[in-house]
Order: structure tokens, then C-alpha cells, then sequence
């Protein structure tokens, strides 16, 4: 029998996507190479806007079942400038939640099947099926079998990640793009004395802390990507070295115990895609992916199955399917750009001007403008209405305002692109969301 839509990718973009069609009547199918429960590399952060959709979609109840604790307190010191305080609110929740992957994947893998989306899992895609220039299908094969399907639908979703097969096949070009900035990494930790959320920033590092599942804490360290080399020889000694250089957070790590390896890219690029043509169209880290430094990934793939889902729906019903999926892109890339920039500068690791931490310390005072401040890093209040000429002049004056103004234009150096993926280079490529 023929699908509506085919999604190639389970993870949270197409999960996702493909439960908010079934829900809607809509006869879809997610293919996913691997088996869930299984675990991705991620940033960990489902921020206030994600999970206000989780919430909407009634799923978050599901997710505090498992144990993942909601952040609503944190605690961000940028060089030695302490702002403290909470999320503002988005419909209804001001929490952010940390769950490892194969937790929240999985649940959302379940809640498509529970929707009515047929689930193949441990099934790769080998090619997508055209006709008349249009995308038709997918022929695919159980992993470990030579025997191919073929599957038509009147739509392919990509949702197979950055290095997305489906992007690569129709030929997806990029309209925006910025070369990777940083290298992150991230473990587990048991036993270690955390109250609430915690970040960091730090002359050329950045780390944070924060509560997950299983009663553990995941630590997140971020660097340059042109000192990957220095890095690798010892990524385990320069996690606890950095998370050393913030406070007491370096002595409660090492307080506690490691669960598990230390795991990392520095496979972290900036692209927005074009993300719709004939017959196809992309979401997720598949059509838009950039640095994991403001942990927007997550987020992003949820918003990206609520913006196309809609999309898909409307142009099933007679409203023209590719004029529909033109409209999800745009949306989206609305929605995204400023983020996107500011995210590229975040990751170029800019020094701090004096100016700045004027700013922040006259935020640190507020606690509206803390919130707003996190709101902005969350991805629930827009970064152009934080950094708006009027709201900076409330905060450092005329001439500090001028100061912000010259620091922003101070360009940022160009930093060598990182080395290409090794059989030895410690740990491995993200697949989606991170």
C-alpha cells in the first residue's frame, strides 16, 4: 500500500513529524538505520520552547517519567559576572530538560507507533525513487540483507541528519553557511552536587552542567575547533581542566564519578539548507544544523516537525503540496536566522570586551532582564529584541551603547576548519539534533 509521506530518519525530526501526520489521518512511514532504544551524540538541551511543544503534543508527562528532572534555576557567570535567575515562561512552562538521547528518542519513537506510523527500524535507505523529476519513494533493505523494497509516497521527509542521504541525492544546496567554530564535548557524572543549572563562559572555553535522567549530571565542554589537536591527546584531563577554571564546579565533578566515556566532535557546522523541492523536503539537522554551543538542535527538530507537519496537512488537503512545503521553509528560516548568526559568533569564541561585561553586569542587577537574557539563549525570546539599541541604552547608557556598538563590529578571525573525520580521532559524527 502506498504511504502519504515516507520519513527517512526516526530520530526527534522525524519521529516527531511522523506522529503529528498519524494523528492527523495521514499514512506515514519512518525508516531509521538503528534500533531504539539508541543513543546519538546531543547537547542534552530541550529548551522551554521544545518543551512546551512535548507539553502540547502530551508527551511531557512521559518524559518526567523518566526521571529527567526540569531546570527552571540557572546560574550563568561569564567571566567572573554571575547572572542568576529563571527562564521566562512559554505557554504555560519556564523549564528546560537535559534527557539523554536514547531516552527522549525513544519516546518519541514509541509515541509515533501509538499514532499509527509503521515504524522499520535497523533499515537503510539505498536510494530515493524519481520520476518525471519528481521524488516518488525509497528503495531500502533490512540491515544485513541484499533484498530491496520499494516504497512510493506522494512525499520524502529527510530527517536523517547533517550528513543527510536524502540532501545529498536530490542535491540540496546551502544559502547559508559558516565553516565549524568549536568542538564539544560531553559526559556523565554520578554523585555530583547540583542545584541547578549552570554555564560558563571563559576566556576561548565554555562549559555547562545540568541534571539528566538516572540521577546524573552531564557536563558539556566547548573550545575552539583549532585546537582540536591539542585536545584529543587527552580529552578526558582537559574536560576536568576546564570544568576546573568555573568555580567550585570543577571540585563537585571531581567529587562525584564518571559514567561512562567522554564523547565529542568538532564535526559541528553552520548550514541552512534549501529544504523543499518536487516530492521532497528536509527537517532537522538534515535541513538546518549549526554549532551546538546554544544547544538549539533539539529544539529546532521539534519545531521543524510542528512547522512541516502543518505544511504537509495543508498540502495533502488541496492547498498544493509544494507551495505548502515552500511556506514550512520559509517559516522556518525566519524563525531561525538570528539565532543562527548568533550562534557563529558564540562559537568564534570573541573576547570579551570591557564594554560587554558592563552589559552584563547591569543585567545581572535586573532580574527581568535576566530572564530575558536566558529567554534569548533558550530560544524563547528573540535575540534582536535583547540587543535592541533602545534595551542596551536602558542598560549601559549612551556611551557604553556606543562602546557594544564598535565591539560588535569588530570582526571575528576566521578560525581553520577542522580536520577530517580519522579512524582514531575520539568519538564520532553526530547523526541528528545535536
Amino acid at each position: 500500500m502506498p504511504y502519504d509521506v515516507i520519513i527517512v530518519g526516526g530520530r526527534l525530526a522525524g519521529a516527531a513529524t511522523g506522529m503529528l501526520l498519524a494523528r492527523k489521518g495521514v499514512r506515514a512511514l519512518v525508516v531509521d538505520r538503528t534500533h531504539f532504544p539508541s543513543d546519538t551524540l546531543s547537547s542534552h538541551q530541550l529548551q522551554p520552547p521544545g518543551v512546551a511543544r512535548l507539553r502540547r503534543w502530551g508527551l511531557l508527562d512521559r518524559l518526567d517519567a523518566t526521571g529527567t528532572p526540569p531546570v527552571r534555576d540557572v546560574r550563568f557567570d561569564t567571566n567572573g559576572v554571575v547572572i542568576a535567575g529563571r527562564y521566562p515562561e512559554v505557554d504555560g512552562t519556564g523549564a528546560l530538560y537535559s534527557p539523554r538521547r536514547e531516552v527522549l528518542d525513544t519516546l518519541l519513537v514509541e509515541a509515533a507507533r501509538e499514532a499509527g506510523v509503521e515504524v522499520r527500524e535497523d533499515t537503510i535507505v539505498d536510494e530515493l525513487l524519481l520520476s518525471g523529476g519528481r521524488v516518488r519513494g525509497i528503495r531500502s533493505r533490512h540491515k544485513g540483507s541484499s533484498t530491496a523494497t520499494d516504497d512510493h509516497a506522494a512525499l520524502v521527509v529527510g530527517a536523517d541528519g547533517k550528513h543527510s542521504m536524502v540532501a545529498k541525492t536530490i542535491g540540496a544546496s546551502s544559502h547559508r553557511s559558516r565553516s565549524a567554530r568549536s568542538l564539544g564535548f560531553y559526559c556523565y557524572w554520578q554523585d555530583v552536587e547540583l542545584s541547578a543549572g549552570e554555564l560558563y563562559n571563559r576566556d576561548r572555553r565554555v562549559a555547562g552542567a545540568w541534571p539528566t535522567d538516572q540521577g546524573m549530571v552531564v557536563t558539556y565542554v566547548g573550545w575552539p575547533a583549532s585546537e582540536f589537536d591539542v585536545f584529543r591527546t587527552d580529552p578526558a584531563g582537559h574536560v576536568l581542566d576546564t570544568l576546573d577554571a568555573c568555580g567550585t564546579l570543577g571540585a563537585r565533578i571531581r567529587a562525584g564519578h564518571r559514567v561512562g566515556p567522554v564523547r565529542g566532535t568538532s564535526d559541528l557546522p553552520n548550514e541552512i539548507r534549501v529544504s523543499s523541492g518536487p516530492g521532497w523536503a528536509l527537517a532537522g539537522d538534515a535541513g538546518l544544523v549549526m554549532d551546538s554551543i546554544t544547544g538549539q538542535g533539539m529544539g529546532h527538530a521539534l519545531r521543524d516537525a510542528d512547522l512541516l507537519s502543518d505544511a504537509i496537512i495543508s498540502g495533502l488537503g488541496g492547498g498544493g503540496l509544494d507551495r505548502a512545503l515552500a511556506r514550512y521553509v520559509k517559516q522556518r528560516d525566519k524563525q531561525t536566522k538570528a539565532m543562527f548568526d548568533f550562534t557563529v559568533r558564540i562559537a568564534s569564541f570573541p573576547p570579551p570586551t570591557p564594554a560587554e561585561q558592563t552589559m552584563f553586569a547591569a543585567i545581572a542587577e535586573r532580574p527581568e532582564e535576566t530572564s530575558q537574557l536566558l529567554g534569548a539563549v533558550a530560544g524563547s525570546v528573540p535575540i534582536t529584541s535583547l540587543f535592541s539599541p533602545r534595551r542596551l541604552m536602558s542598560l549601559v547608557g549612551v556611551r557604553g551603547f556606543a562602546a557594544l556598538a564598535r565591539s560588535q563590529l569588530r570582526p571575528v578571525t576566521p578560525r581553520p576548519a577542522p580536520v577530517e573525520e580519522r579512524p582514531d580521532r575520539v568519538g564520532s559524527r553526530a547523526q541528528d539534533d545535536l
